[in-house]
C-alpha cells in the first residue's frame, strides 16, 4: 500500500531527477505564455494610441482595458515562474545535498574497508623496522665511503719536507724567468744561470826587433797580419753573439 502512495525505491530514487526535469519544462512553457501576453500588451497599446488619433476614445478605452486585463495575467504568470523557480532551487539543492551525503558515505566504507587490517601497533612496528634499515643503510654508506688508506698511516714529515722543496724548486723557476725578461728588455747578457761565452785565444805578437827595411818590411807585414787576426777575431765575435741572441 505505501508503495503506491510513495512508489518503489527505484522510483523514489528517480523522483528528484524527473521532478527537477518536470519543472523546467513547466518554467519554459510559462516564460513562452509570458512573452505571448507582452506581444497582446504592446499591440493593444499601439490600437489604443491608433484610435486616439483617429479621435475614437471608446475603441482607445476598449483596448486599454484589454491591455489591463493582459497586464495582470502577466503579472500572475511572472509569480507562478518566481516560485517554481524557487521550488526547482531547492530540489536541486536537495538532490545535491543527498549526493554528497551519498558520496561521503561511500568514502566512509572504504577508509574503514581499509583501516579493517591495520592496527596502531603495527603501523608503529612497521615505522620501526624501516627507522632501523634506513640507519642501517647509513652506516653502510658510511663503510664504504671510507678510503682504503688511512691518513694516520702516511708520514707527515716526509709531506712537508717534499711539500717545502716544490715551493723552493717553484720560487727559483720564478726567479730565473723574472731575470731572463728584464735581462732581454735592457740587452744586457744573462746572469750567472745564462750560457757562458767561451773565451777566444788570441795569437801572441812577436816580440823581436827588426833593423832597417827588414826591420820596416816585417813591421809593416806583422801589423797587417795583426790586423788580419783582430778583423777574424771580431768576425767570430760577432758570429758568436749572433748564436747567443746578444
Amino acid at each position: 500500500m505505501w508503495g503506491y502512495f510513495f512508489g518503489t525505491p527505484k522510483q523514489q530514487k528517480e523522483l528528484p531527477k524527473k521532478a527537477i526535469v518536470d519543472l523546467r519544462e513547466h518554467i519554459q512553457l510559462l516564460n513562452k505564455k509570458q512573452a505571448h501576453l507582452q506581444t497582446q500588451i504592446d499591440q493593444q497599446q499601439q490600437l489604443a494610441k491608433r484610435s486616439l488619433t483617429q479621435g475614437n476614445k471608446n475603441n482607445a478605452k476598449t483596448y486599454l482595458k484589454k491591455k489591463k486585463l493582459y497586464e495582470s495575467q502577466l503579472d500572475k504568470l511572472q509569480s507562478q515562474i518566481d516560485s517554481l523557480e524557487q521550488q526547482l532551487y531547492s530540489i536541486e539543492n536537495a538532490n545535491l545535498n543527498l549526493e554528497t551525503l551519498k558520496a561521503m558515505k561511500q568514502g566512509a566504507s572504504a577508509m574503514k574497508n581499509i583501516h579493517k587490517g591495520l592496527d596502531l601497533d603495527k603501523v608503529d612496528d612497521t615505522m620501526d623496522e624501516i627507522r632501523e634499515q634506513v640507519e642501517l643503510n647509513q652506516e653502510i654508506s658510511e663503510a664504504i665511503s671510507k678510503p682504503l688508506i688511512m691518513q694516520d698511516e702516511l708520514d707527515e714529515d716526509e709531506l712537508d719536507q717534499e711539500l717545502e722543496l716544490l715551493e723552493s724548486e717553484q720560487q727559483q723557476q720564478a726567479q730565473a724567468q723574472s731575470l731572463g725578461q728584464a735581462a732581454a728588455a735592457v740587452g744586457a747578457p744573462a746572469p750567472s744561470h745564462a750560457v757562458s761565452q767561451p773565451s777566444i785565444d788570441l795569437p801572441s805578437v812577436p816580440n823581436v826587433k827588426l833593423s832597417g827595411p827588414e826591420k820596416a818590411s816585417g813591421q809593416a807585414e806583422a801589423e797587417a797580419q795583426e790586423d788580419e787576426e783582430e778583423d777574424e777575431d771580431e768576425r767570430a765575435l760577432r758570429e758568436l753573439q749572433a748564436e747567443m741572441g746578444l
